[in-house]
């Protein structure tokens, strides 16, 4: 496993108004709020197919590629083969179906868990060698019914988890930026405390 500090933070989504809300965009809503957080803006670069915000303090460029999902890796690969970043110090951020909302995984390499984006920055990339943040949107139930539920909104309950859990993966930043993937990936991949029950109210002597 690498230990190089990240040079491409890369969020997956799909361009346009009509999809900004939906659950498949929680890879540009991690990366927007990154660049919130890094005091950078995004500018539209048209040889990289997509947003870029370069976070020079930090020692990273920001991605959201404006190519639609599944040709995600376009714009990934175009920026890094000018840059000549390598695929261990790329993170893509994603939603991930097998994830319930609120929970995250970080993780080197692996599968590709049948998300296009995924299967298109590998393909460009030339392999599943690069980090990923999986940001839980939970399953509907019915593989028929994936398309429909990814490009729907999340729950009112289901996105304030989602947004808490982003929130818990952006205080961990200064350590991703710093390559201390395995302590970064601790305190990612642990399981938010359960809400502790409310105390039942005491009943008023007579």
């Amino acid at each position: 496993m690498s230990a190089a500090a990240p040079r491409l933070i890369v969020g997956l989504g799909n361009p346009g108004a009509e999809y900004t809300e939906t659950r498949h965009n929680a890879g540009f809503w991690f990366c927007e709020r990154l660049a919130d957080q890094l005091g950078v803006r995004f500018n539209h670069e048209s040889r990289f197919h997509g947003l870029v915000a370069n976070a020079r303090d930090a020692g990273v460029w920001l991605l959201m590629p404006q190519t639609f999902m599944n040709r995600s890796g376009q714009a990934i690969g175009a920026l890094a083969r000018f840059y000549r970043i390598t695929p261990a110090e790329i993170l893509v951020v994603h939603d991930e179906l097998d994830i319930p909302p609120g929970q995250l995984r970080l993780k080197f390499g692996g599968g590709l868990g049948g998300h296009n984006g995924l299967k298109d920055t590998s393909a460009h990339l030339n392999t599943n060698d690069y980090w990923r943040l999986r940001i839980g949107i939970g399953h509907p139930g019915d593989r028929n019914e994936v398309v429909n539920f990814v490009l729907k909104p999340a729950r009112r309950e289901e996105q304030v988890l989602i947004d808490e859990a982003m929130e818990r993966a952006l205080a961990t930043w200064p350590m991703i930026a710093r390559g201390e993937w395995n302590t970064a990936s601790t305190r990612i991949n642990a399981r938010p405390a359960a809400p502790k029950p409310a105390k039942p109210k005491e009943e008023p002597r007579p």
